[in-house]
């Protein structure tokens, strides 16, 4: 038992000090590491994205439901070039529209990004990272079963997509603790889309595909706001950013 609490009094000493390390390091500095995370983060949801892609299909209806869902109704199938996908047609997706994040209000490009307040660019990169979470951890047990022929590479990168979404996410935190109240404001954006991609194959890479597309997208909104703020912090002309 005193070997227990020896070992408990080290790991929370251990946790202490890197938390107040964290907090001893310039904010420039916290907003580096930010950026190349975010960066990585943006670069592992675009790769992911063009490797989930399908090939040329023939005309096909699809019906989608209120939580992106989509399952083939009819018409006759062809052929396609990749004998590993089965044969479909060609596919509807889903609206951006659609995407569990699309509620929350921000900045369309950088120039307007110019014109947010430090405090809120870095809660709404927070609330979008946070609102990944849920939806991760469908993409990852999803990709354990996902019928495509780089089903393992995929797994692969949505693991990592994990590790540095909760490794960015940490990071943001303490930034936020230096940033004053409105940057620890966070908007929930909740994930009702399920655990279920679909039943069949094509249901199951349609859904997937279109979750990946709205990760890239988000993913991108928010290396872009954390870009912005470390520019600002480096005071760099709005011009350079």
């Amino acid at each position: 038992m005193a070997q227990r609490r020896t070992n408990g009094s080290k790991l929370l000493m251990t946790v202490l000090c890197v938390v107040a390390a964290c907090r001893a390091v310039p904010v420039t500095d916290l907003l580096d590491r930010a950026s190349q995370r975010s960066d990585r983060l943006h670069s592992l949801s675009t790769m992911l994205t063009q490797e989930l892609k399908m090939p040329e299909m023939a005309p096909l209806c699809l019906t989608i439901s209120a939580a992106f869902s989509v399952q083939v109704v009819t018409n006759s199938p062809s052929r396609l070039q990749d004998s590993h996908f089965p044969p479909i047609g060609r596919v509807i997706m889903p609206r951006p529209a659609m995407c569990h994040t699309s509620s929350l209000q921000t900045p369309n490009d950088k120039e307007q990004a110019l014109q947010v307040s430090e405090s809120d660019l870095l809660s709404l990169a927070r609330s979008l990272l946070r609102a990944w979470v849920d939806p991760l951890l469908v993409l990852s047990s999803s990709a354990n079963t996902l019928p495509h022929p780089a089903q393992n590479s995929i797994s692969n990168k949505i693991q990592e997509l994990q590790e540095h979404s909760k490794s960015l996410g940490d990071g943001l935190n303490v930034l936020s603790g230096k940033m004053g109240p409105a940057a620890q404001t966070m908007s929930l954006l909740p994930y009702r889309g399920g655990n279920d991609l679909g039943q069949d194959k094509i249901s199951k890479l349609i859904n997937f595909q279109f979750l990946l597309s709205c990760l890239r997208r988000d993913s991108h909104k928010i290396d872009s706001f954390l870009k912005v703020l470390r520019c600002r912090a480096a005071r760099m002309q709005p011009e350079m950013c």
